[in-house]
């Protein structure tokens, strides 16, 4: 059996991953592999809670014609569209898994609450959280790292289309190097938007570490919690 380096983590999964290839809508191919990785972390005893965001479905940015937070409320929607499918798809595998809405929705899921959420991760269910924060203008990766601070997790793995961060953007700089770790005030000063400053400042001051990666075939998760060293960039505080 793998080594259990983390033992609770959330992972945040974007939408455009569930889409696959087809770049819109939902992969179940995808979702299925996915779902069959972080089962696996489950088995070695890893309490599992999962952020998912929408953009296979919505993105705020594609009403340029609406008011902000009315787009921004289609999206927090959107992502539950995403924690059902995911959750029917683990329901399938055999993984006791639970939906949590930041915003109340009582037909589809329990409306989240931080005790009901650790109770079930205790109880070795998989945790799926939708509706962002429940409030608009926020990233979903704001919304992942708050529910990780929230939750105490061990770690945030936040899935990229990316594997790691890079001294620069590496698809206009040939010459950018990949990092093995970097520090979120060393993130912030050269501005590299890995992720929002929000998400990068409230990892700062509540010292959340994430493991930034490559997605891929969910495999990766895997990795992550078994502790190898060579997967996505860890960004951290500074010693």
């Amino acid at each position: 059996m793998n080594q259990l380096k983390y033992e609770r983590i959330l992972v945040k999964i974007s939408g455009e991953a569930l889409a696959g290839e087809c770049g819109h809508g939902l992969d179940f191919g995808v979702l299925e592999g996915v779902c069959s990785q972080i089962k696996k972390c489950c088995e070695m005893g890893c309490q599992v809670a999962v952020v998912v965001g929408a953009g296979n479905f919505w993105r705020g940015r594609n009403g340029n014609e609406m008011e902000q937070f009315r787009a921004d409320n289609m999206g927090m929607m959107a992502t539950m569209m995403n924690v059902l499918a995911l959750q029917d798809t683990f329901l399938r595998i055999g993984v006791d898994a639970r939906a949590m809405s930041a915003v109340p929705m009582e037909k589809f899921a329990e409306t989240y609450c931080r005790e009901k959420a650790v109770s079930h991760l205790k109880k070795g269910r998989v945790v799926l959280l939708g509706g962002g924060t429940g409030n608009p203008y926020f990233t979903t990766d704001t919304g992942a790292v708050l529910r990780a601070v929230e939750l105490g997790v061990d770690v945030a793995l936040l899935a990229k289309n990316i594997d790691g961060v890079y001294t620069a953007d590496p698809k206009k700089d040939p010459s950018a190097v990949k990092l093995s770790t970097i520090s979120y005030a060393e993130l912030l000063r050269r501005d590299l938007k890995v992720i929002d400053a929000a998400a990068a400042a409230m990892c700062r001051d509540n010292a959340l570490k994430v493991l930034l990666f490559e997605l891929g075939d969910g495999s990766n998760i895997v990795k992550a919690v078994s502790g190898n060293d060579s997967v996505g960039t860890l960004l951290e505080n500074e010693e």
